[in-house]
């Protein structure tokens, strides 16, 4: 059979897998009357949380006797690794690009990598039908992005199309009659080619490992698309590492493909295809799997370093182990090396004692999505705030710089212009209008000067703003960042949070937790109202006395409490506090929870 292999490749939230879905429907892999999920590949519990693509996923659709073979990619920076990975197992891609708002950060991103790799892109200008778009102006910003990357003549003459996965139709002309997307199928066709890989048919079996997972039957499972040769189901195959070292050899106990969303035994594995194979275990990600006769590995896409680093360390508080059933170093280090083994922009170390562990990666958004999948595992984890990797370079240390891209209210802009330029250290690039009465601001920002300030850019914002950010290369260090300006209120007592005492805390700042909930002492219960950290008793009863006056006892109404998410709880902490994370709680305390032992800290540190 034909095949043809395609990534679906766009900025966050421009449509990727409701147009997947689409095309799933049309091409008849699913029944008329088949009750499917929206979204129907983003699987994972997080990404349907989130509305967010977090992993990579293959589906494939017969359409006219091909086969087509889909890689839905995530659109965050920080899953870009896995990106960069999919893209060299397919033969061309579809840029998806929002009508209205144009080429973003990350279409800038996923652009550059498959540009690098000589991919000639399929344009795709989605949701048309919007109130605000202007397919027009989003064209002419996409050629002048494909120029400003490079692009050759032959990838600057791409083919366009108009469209809106929603309501499942793309045309040639944005007039067009908008019924089905056929013009798409057609177009992937005629203008991606086949795989290079069908003439090599009577080589000796290649493939090279792009994603790992786990299957609860199965074990390892590794995907890829076969190189060269074929393979059948119990041959013995060998696993090479990048520089060439024997990794392990096995016997092939399965072999599957994408049919639709099924994941469908087949017995022979041909040269272009992408597949799943199953019997290792311990190859991994970026290793070749081949025939014994071959000592060359693929060449494997090299990946972008990660930029920030955050130490997981157990959970020392006095409400430990109350809820999670994994606590110990020993477990955390296991699950945090399995998943540095699937998931190449991760690194993990050991930390002097062995107690906590440093993992570094693209940034706090992919952090957050491991801490919650290990929460929701059972794991009791304490986490530091994050802290950016520097690198040092010919005598000069340079630091990551990322790209961010702000749409707000024109009444806004100078705020936020301010912050980033002022304490933040950021260099303003662009300022130009976007739609009625907003403005969109571009500026060159260290990784530094972003952790903690989502929050802080909504507070200014109003909640109006839209901000995205993409890792945008390495500059030198700008010097010292001021972090937070507020202090905490401390709990000096261990026991339950009293409503009274709450009510007559309210004054001193905005508090983190409500009535009846457990304390202890160190844990941090709100923000102060001004610099320094407070030590304060929310335990404190109302004193009984048999003096009553007329309204004394009226019930408290205490303000509900300010509840952060696990990513703001993570950039809020300062470099003195831990983010407490159980399967039911989030709870902020400082490292040292002995307020003596607090005093000394600080005097050593000075």
């Amino acid at each position: 059979m034909d095949i043809r292999n395609i990534a679906i490749i766009a900025h966050v939230d421009h449509g990727k897998t409701t147009l997947v879905d689409a095309l799933l429907r049309q091409s008849g892999a699913f029944r008329e009357n088949q009750a499917v999920a929206e979204r129907a590949l983003d699987s994972n519990d997080l990404e349907r949380e989130r509305g967010i693509t977090i992993l990579a996923k293959a589906t494939s659709v017969e359409w006219q006797g091909t086969r087509i073979n889909i890689v839905d990619t995530p659109g965050h920076a920080d899953f870009g690794a896995e990106v960069e990975r999919i893209l060299s197992m397919v033969d061309g891609v579809v840029l998806l690009v929002d009508a209205a708002e144009g080429p973003m950060p990350q279409t800038k991103f996923v652009t550059s990598k498959a540009l690098a790799l000589g991919l000639r892109p399929i344009v795709v200008l989605n949701k048309v039908d919007k109130p605000d778009a202007e397919p027009d102006r989003a064209l002419d910003e996409v050629f002048d992005l494909f120029a400003a990357l490079g692009a050759d003549e032959d990838q600057l003459d791409f083919p366009h199309l108009y469209a809106s996965g929603r309501a499942g139709w793309a045309d040639a002309a944005l007039d067009g009659p908008r019924s089905d997307l056929e013009a798409l199928f057609r177009l992937v066709l005629d203008h991606v080619p086949a795989p290079r890989q069908q003439d090599r048919a009577d080589e000796d079996f290649r493939m090279l490992a792009t994603t790992l997972s786990a299957d609860p039957f199965l074990g390892r499972i590794l995907t890829g698309r076969v190189e060269s040769g074929r393979l059948r189901a119990g041959a013995t195959v060998q696993a090479l590492s990048r520089t060439g070292e024997k990794v392990e050899q096995f016997r092939v106990s399965k072999i599957m493909a994408f049919r639709g969303l099924a994941h469908t035994e087949i017995e022979e594995a041909a040269a272009g295809d992408i597949v799943t194979l199953a019997g290792m275990s311990r190859a991994t990600v970026s290793d070749t799997i081949c025939a014994q006769a071959v000592d060359t590995p693929l060449p494997a896409q090299p990946i972008d370093p990660p930029t920030i680093s955050v130490t997981f360390g157990i959970n020392d508080s006095p409400l430990a182990g109350r809820d999670g059933k994994k606590v110990q170093s020993r477990v955390i280090r296991e699950r945090l090396m399995k998943e540095a083994e699937a998931n190449v922009a991760i690194r993990v170390t050991d930390t002097p004692g062995g107690e906590a562990f440093d993992v570094a990666g693209r940034g706090e958004l992919q952090m957050g999505v491991l801490i919650e999948n290990m929460r929701r595992e059972g794991f009791e984890l304490s986490i530091a705030r994050p802290r950016v990797l520097l690198r040092e370079e010919e005598g000069r240390t340079l630091e990551p710089v990322e790209e961010v891209t702000i749409d707000v209210d024109d009444d806004h802009a100078g705020a936020v212009i301010e912050k980033l330029t002022g304490p933040r250290k950021g260099e303003l690039v662009e300022m130009r209008p976007a739609d009625a009465g907003k403005t969109r601001i571009v500026a060159h920002v260290p990784a530094r000067g972003l952790i903690g300030y989502h929050g802080e850019f909504l507070t200014d914002t109003r909640g109006s703003g839209v901000m995205h950010r993409v890792f945008h290369g390495w500059t030198e260090h700008r010097g010292p960042i001021a972090g937070r300006r507020a202090g905490v209120l401390i709990s000096m007592e261990d026991g339950e949070a009293v409503a009274f005492a709450l009510w007559n805390l309210e004054e001193r700042g905005r508090l983190f937790i409500g009535a009846q909930e457990r304390v202890y002492q160190g844990m941090i219960i709100g923000e102060h109202s001004r610099e320094n950290d407070l030590e304060v008793n929310p335990l404190k009863g109302k004193k009984l006395t048999n003096v009553r006056a007329s309204g004394s006892d009226d019930a408290v109404r205490l303000t509900p409490p300010s509840r952060l998410s696990l990513e703001d709880a993570i950039a809020y902490v300062d470099d003195d506090e831990l983010v407490e994370v159980t399967p039911n709680a989030l709870r902020l305390r400082k490292r040292h929870l002995d307020p003596h032992e607090r005093k000394r800290a600080a005097k050593a540190a000075v």
